[in-house]
């Protein structure tokens, strides 16, 4: 059990039903590791969250550009995303756009948030904070 990890939980951001979030909520449940879950489908994205991710991580690696959402964008928005402040727009307005998961680790949004599941970086991350 780690006890540091669940004294401060973290957040996880990302849909209900993509399979890398559900593998992610599983992995942190059978770690007994707390956590919070956003769902981007019911809440959106969090747009002062993702401003904070914005700053911690390159727009490209939070922007999924692999996934059906933006196949499915037009071909003039994919091509208007450019830097930050357009990846910002598009994701706020497509939350299927933004890579999942995004983890804010214990409570840290803007010094320690990581995008996708490992199990193996996860596992050296918290055996690093126990």
């Amino acid at each position: 059990m780690i006890a540091d990890m669940n004294r401060s939980p973290i957040t996880l951001y990302g849909i209900r039903n993509c399979d890398t979030v559900k593998q992610a909520r599983q992995w942190l449940t059978d770690h007994d590791i707390a956590y919070e879950f956003h769902d981007y489908k019911l809440l959106g994205v969090p747009a002062p969250r993702l401003d904070e991710w914005l700053k911690a991580l390159p727009w490209e690696t939070l922007l999924n550009r692999q996934g059906n959402m933006w196949r499915k964008l037009d071909e003039a928005t994919k091509a208007s995303v450019t830097d930050a402040s357009s990846a910002r727009t598009v994701m706020l307005a497509n939350a299927s756009t933004v890579k999942r998961p995004v983890v804010e680790w214990s409570g840290s949004a803007s010094k320690d948030v990581t995008v996708g599941f490992k199990p193996e970086v996860w596992a050296a991350r918290v055996k690093a904070g126990s």
